[in-house]
């Protein structure tokens, strides 16, 4: 899926992302820096200051600045080299030290919890709520007071995650979050372009986390951002970025530094991109609603919809449980062989699996309908596995309340990126239908 996604974005790369790519070569300007990357970062804070809000006096949705209602916004945005090097630059922005903990999401990818560790810190994880899939924040205040309790500290910092793109509900995580005067860092990596309650999702805590990985709402091949709060904390953390360099006419270092920048032609390819971006999640929603009529009579399976229409989402993928009690064809040979490769558009190298099951797993049912698709042509993927049941995390501590476990063990992900038409919609659902046994 991922790699598809690439290919078919260059192949269909627009006039205005060629003219940038050539100007970066014409100028000679394919390093982390350049006229492309001040571009796109100045691209990013206008679609992420840009606020809609319910006019108080026709309750009618009306664009940012024209309603005293509407909250102004001036975040900043740094154009770097992956999503996940945003949320290391934002850990060690807010302080984290080793031994820190700091609360994570647990039901999301790696990426939200690995650079934690890169700071020689402790992830504590939180599970969901079932209603938005995402943190808990009942949970979450359970979980901060104790760990006060424990430790003597409370955690130096909070990332609640966008799971495929559905907001968490940031209110009530903020609410927490300043209770306790901690900073939340927001991972819409996978949620560039959804809102909660008319405000782009990144703008509400400390810092906020973008990326353009090849599967995303918008691709620069691969890089991110990191929205922050004001000049100063743009400046240092695109210090931190280029090898926290001194000013001084020679290389001197008095911190560690990183080489986390974004390359020119990336941000030519994200400038492009950003003329295209309203179309994008225009399509995602559009998947959204098809596949909405189109699952509707199937029984045993439910799509996941937002909670109330205060979460906007990018539905940057399509998510559906499935009863457990339903019956897929082949579901009696489910796990039957050990995967020797990568699944689900999954990059670079893996280790062969030394069994067909791990302790948490799809339930047959869900295995099976991803068999049958895959044999169709058509790809699908188990939701993310709880961070807290990974095997590398087993020593981390967790607050759970079993959404997270119960969801995977009934969730998958179905094609929905730009390429994925009414016809192919129509397919998947046939497919769907064809494997059940009635």
């Amino acid at each position: 899926m991922e790699n598809k996604r690439i290919l078919l974005c260059l192949a269909h790369m627009s006039g205005n992302e060629m003219k940038f790519i050539e100007e970066a070569f014409e100028h000679n300007w394919v390093v982390p820096l350049g006229p492309n990357v001040n571009g796109f970062e100045a691209d990013l804070e206008t679609f992420v200051n840009d606020v809609h809000c319910q006019s108080e006096s026709s309750g009618t949705d009306v664009a940012s600045g024209s309603d005293a209602a509407c909250t102004k916004l001036d975040k900043k945005v740094v154009a770097l080299s992956a999503g996940t090097a945003a949320v290391h630059l934002a850990l060690i922005a807010c302080g984290v030290k080793p031994g820190d903990e700091v609360m994570v999401q647990s039901f999301t990818f790696c990426a939200s919890s690995n650079p934690v560790r890169y700071c020689g810190a402790v992830p504590v994880f939180v599970d969901s709520e079932r209603e938005s899939w995402n943190m808990d924040p009942a949970l979450l205040e359970d979980a901060i007071k104790d760990r006060i309790a424990k430790t003597g500290h409370k955690p130096r910092a909070i990332i609640p995650v966008a799971l495929y793109g559905m907001p968490y509900n940031i209110a009530a995580i903020m609410e927490v979050a300043e209770r306790y005067d901690i900073p939340v860092i927001e991972d819409a990596a996978e949620g560039f372009g959804s809102r909660f309650d008319g405000r782009v999702l990144g703008t509400f805590g400390r810092y906020g986390v973008l990326s353009f990985n090849g599967n995303k709402m918008i691709t620069t091949s691969g890089g991110g951002a990191l929205i922050c709060p004001d000049d100063e904390a743009k400046n240092k953390i695109m210090w931190y970025a280029t090898q926290a360099r001194e000013s001084y006419p020679y290389y001197q270092h008095e911190e560690i530094g990183y080489n986390y920048r974004m390359s020119n032609i990336c941000a030519g390819i994200g400038r492009g991109q950003m003329t295209i971006v309203d179309e994008h999640i225009a399509h995602h929603r559009h998947v959204q609603d098809m596949y909405r009529r189109l699952l509707a009579d199937i029984d045993g399976i439910r799509l996941h919809e937002a909670p109330s229409p205060l979460y906007e989402s990018n539905y940057w993928l399509c998510t559906i449980t499935l009863d457990p009690g339903l019956r897929i064809k082949g579901q009696d040979k489910a796990y039957a062989e050990v995967v020797t490769g990568a699944v689900g558009g999954a990059a670079g190298v893996t280790h062969t699996a030394e069994s067909a099951h791990t302790a948490l797993e799809p339930n047959a049912n869900v295995e099976a309908l991803r068999v049958w698709l895959n044999e169709r042509g058509i790809e699908s993927r188990p939701l993310w596995k709880p961070m807290h049941t990974q095997p590398v995390y087993k020593d981390s501590p967790a607050y759970v309340n079993g959404v997270s476990e119960s969801l995977f063990r009934v969730g998958m992900c179905l094609p929905a990126g730009p390429w994925v038409s009414d016809k192919d919609l129509m397919h998947i659902a046939d497919a769907i239908r064809q494997a059940i046994v009635r």
